[in-house]
């Protein structure tokens, strides 16, 4: 008797693990980087790499198993994604690879007594809530790499610090909102970065964010920068700009600006949305890019570097 789980630890993790240490050391990896990125032994990555790991042919093959080793080893290599993401990703072609598909046929082989039965292999959900988080997470990151690669980017962060946020497609509280801890700020001219992105760290900037949405705004990602009238004019020759008050209610005043502009332009404002404030006694005038997600929201401020 063999179960399908032990098909995939004995025949399709190690070809997959193989496949992998292969595309990191092709993307200039040292051994101990791809240990290190796959959470295994040095050994282990130099067997595969010697091909004492037998790989199985029909998963190499696959064309799946090879989207997946590209994406995923990309991801490991920009930094985009994390070892839970990938470890996500993988499961995710699990499961989907088990409903009657290449592992239930590689688990039938073992098994000759399964094609007579009449066995239901869907047994997990794929669209899991962890997946979707981490890939908020992976686009945050994509979103902080633009800006932190723009020359100029740290004269545009404002005394109380700059953040990228992303919210999840259903985000109700901060607690769906993932950004940067502690903000970024301008320390001799370059922008430091305090930490990885975390969901429910940023309460200003995921404030606006989610206030916008509830007006009807479809933005899921935001940057905020500092104030300057040029910059309001060079934004306002390409995207809908829209002024609320500082001193009244955040929430209240982004969610009744947004309205406003809806009434008036009969526009939902459902593409990249810029709103600001002009600041008030003890409060510090900023500029608010929404966008679709995060890097796009990036790619929008670097453009005013």
């Amino acid at each position: 008797m063999k179960f399908i789980e032990e098909v995939i630890v004995e025949e399709f993790l190690p070809t997959v693990r193989a496949m992998l240490a292969e595309d990191l050391r092709d993307r200039g990896f040292t051994q101990h980087e791809v240990a290190d990125a796959l959470g295994i032994s040095q050994s282990a990555v130099s067997k595969y790499a010697h091909g004492d790991v037998a790989r199985h042919e029909r998963v190499v093959a696959d064309a799946r198993v090879q989207d997946l080793v590209d994406r995923v080893g990309e991801g490991l290599a920009s930094g985009d994604m994390s070892r839970v993401a990938a470890l996500v990703e993988i499961e995710v072609l699990i499961r989907r690879l088990e409903e009657g598909d290449l592992l239930a046929e590689l688990h039938e082989a073992a098994m000759p007594e399964l094609r007579d039965a009449d066995v239901d292999f869907s047994v997990h959900d794929p669209e899991s809530g962890l997946r979707e988080r981490e890939r908020v997470l992976a686009s945050v990151r994509r979103g902080l790499r633009t800006l932190t690669n723009a020359s100029g980017f740290a004269a545009l962060i404002p005394n109380v610090g700059a953040n990228v946020v992303e919210c999840l497609p259903d985000a109700e509280t901060i607690d769906d909102v993932a950004a940067i801890p502690g903000r970024l700020v301008d320390v001799k001219g370059r922008a430091m970065v305090p930490g990885e992105p975390e969901f429910g760290v940023s309460e200003h900037v995921a404030t606006v964010l989610l206030a916008a949405r509830e007006a009807g705004s479809d933005a899921r990602g935001a940057v905020n920068v500092r104030y300057d009238p040029e910059l309001i004019e060079a934004l306002d020759d390409a995207y809908a700009t829209v002024a609320f008050d500082a001193e009244a209610d955040t929430a209240a005043a982004v969610r009744e600006a947004v309205d406003a502009y809806g009434a008036e332009d009969g526009d939902d404002a459902s593409d990249a949305l810029v709103l600001y404030q002009t600041g008030a006694v003890g409060v510090e005038p900023i500029v608010y890019v929404l966008a679709p997600d995060a890097p796009e929201a990036a790619r929008i401020v670097r453009e005013l570097c």
